[in-house]
């Protein structure tokens, strides 16, 4: 009842009249039925996650060129977002967002996998370089380095020379199970996550 009151306000006021974002969730991942659930998607599949849990409804949207779904949490506009493009040109919609949705790139949380935590593992950073990942670069070279990252662990494959076919299968069961009780210790911080009180939520994060 909160949240509708304040969406007639802002209406009836003209308030948030550029539709900006408080805060833009960004889950990366391939798109496409062959690459659900892969390594390489724990970024949308947490997403999802989150969005179920808040009745969060995604629509295209021609303007970031990706699923868009919006919704109040403690008075903060938070957006969801799924890019169409496939994870290593991530780049073109987070600058699409950095354009049309937010004020500052800092204003974006970005889910990704990342070979340099094992399964069951689950960080929070801000800033900083983007360790090999191909979507965290392209976001890099194409709208810049100054967002949060929320990091799940997939490990490393057996043969370094496998991680471009590794990362885009499906995970085991055992590493399944850790990235399950990943999203799970992601939850326990969710409120601080979407209330952007990114260092109390690391802290959480990080001694858990």
């Amino acid at each position: 009842m909160k949240n509708l009151l304040k969406i007639i306000a802002q209406k009836i006021l003209g308030t948030n009249q550029n539709n900006l974002l408080d805060l833009c969730i960004v889950g990366l991942g391939n798109p496409g039925d062959k690459y659900n659930h892969s390594r390489h998607n724990a970024g949308y599949d947490y997403l999802d996650l989150i969005c179920n849990q808040l009745n969060v409804e995604s629509k295209q949207s021609k303007k970031i060129d990706g699923l868009l779904g919006e919704t109040i949490y403690k008075d903060l506009q938070i957006g969801f977002v799924k890019p169409n493009e496939f994870i290593n040109n991530s780049g073109k919609t987070l600058n699409l967002i950095k354009k049309y949705k937010v004020k500052e790139l800092n204003n974006i949380l970005v889910i990704h996998d990342d070979m340099d935590l094992e399964p069951g593992e689950v960080k929070l950073k801000i800033g900083g370089g983007h360790s090999g990942h191909g979507g965290l670069k392209d976001i890099i070279n194409k709208a810049g380095d100054d967002f949060i990252r929320l990091r799940f662990g997939i490990g490393h494959p057996p043969v370094k020379e496998e991680t471009n076919a590794w990362v885009v299968k499906k995970p085991t069961p055992s590493e399944k199970k850790g990235l399950n009780d990943a999203f799970i210790k992601a939850n326990e911080s969710l409120e601080q996550l979407l209330s952007k009180e990114w260092l109390i939520a690391m802290n959480d994060l990080h001694t858990k």
